[in-house]
């Protein structure tokens, strides 16, 4: 995805180039405003020229795959302190295994909802006993690369 929008940048760029609007761009003056004189501060921001703006920048996170949801449940279930690190596998049951109660449960499902920036609704979150099965209802939720 940056590669892409990186090369639609680098076009862009040669594009405008050609068309002369860099150099004219290049060519304006600049007008300074005295220190004393009160300005209009939106106008001082406000960017002079479309040559400035050649491209948009993208943010998301990595694209999810298995493998990457598991190390981040994982990492969440390991940071509860109710949870001993040695004795969590992925099949473990929060209750019979571990040793968690229906609160610890709740907790767990609102640190999950925070990790990965949805919420579970209630009727499912009953449903997610194990870390397997966190696992794989983000992954039906999220978009996943397999």
């Amino acid at each position: 995805m940056a590669s892409r929008v990186l090369v639609h940048c680098i076009r862009s760029v040669r594009l405008l180039q050609h068309s002369g609007v860099i150099k004219s761009a290049s060519q304006r003056s600049l007008t300074l405003v005295p220190f004393k004189q009160p300005a209009n501060w939106t106008e001082l921001l406000r960017v002079p020229s479309p040559a400035l703006q050649l491209c948009r920048q993208y943010c998301d996170s990595p694209p999810l795959t298995l493998q990457i949801i598991e190390e981040r449940v994982m990492n969440v279930l390991q940071q509860y302190d109710k949870i001993k690190p040695e004795t969590l596998q992925s099949s473990s049951h929060f209750m019979k295994d571990l040793g968690l109660d229906s609160l610890d449960q709740v907790e767990i499902i609102m640190a999950m909802e925070d990790e990965f920036g949805f919420e579970i609704p209630d009727t499912e979150a009953e449903k997610l006993l194990t870390p397997a099965e966190v696992v794989q209802y983000i992954a039906s939720k999220k978009d996943v690369n397999k």
